[in-house]
């Protein structure tokens, strides 16, 4: 994937709003609005952009409690439990880890018997060995 200098000044650009019209976008780079849409479909057709999504507001994600959910999974079973993670959507992410645990699943609420609901039920996935929760009190900071 070729990115150049411009391409990942749009890119900030369509993070700060992803719904910003072409127009302005190409206003704002100094460039042709053309040439922004070309721009554009080759970035998403290399699969640099791989969607358009929502930002949420500071207030909003404020609101939610979340944790870290460490997981130790059965043998042969990560596809399996990937998948089931996927589908519940109180889990924002999930990796995988070096140590004492194959996954850790990032997790999000707006209520704490939410999030123990959504914690247990991560430790009834078939293949989920065994899980070892963290609830985060606060942020300190956030790149």
């Amino acid at each position: 994937m070729t990115v150049s200098q411009k391409d990942r000044q749009l890119l900030l650009l369509l993070a700060e709003n992803a719904r910003a019209p072409t127009a302005v976008l190409a206003r704002r780079l100094g460039l042709s609005r053309t040439t922004v849409q070309t721009r554009l479909e080759r970035l998403e057709r290399d699969g640099v952009i791989a969607g358009y999504g929502v930002r949420l507001s500071e207030e909003y994600q404020g609101g939610l409690v979340r944790a870290y959910v460490m997981i130790v999974l059965k043998t042969k079973v990560l596809a399996r439990v990937v998948a089931a993670l996927r589908a519940v959507p109180e889990v924002m992410s999930v990796r995988s880890v070096s140590g004492g645990f194959d996954l850790i699943a990032e997790v999000a609420a707006p209520s704490i018997s939410e999030l123990d609901r959504t914690i247990d039920r991560i430790g009834e996935v078939e293949g989920v060995e065994r899980t070892q929760s963290s609830i985060v009190l606060s942020t300190r900071f956030q790149r």
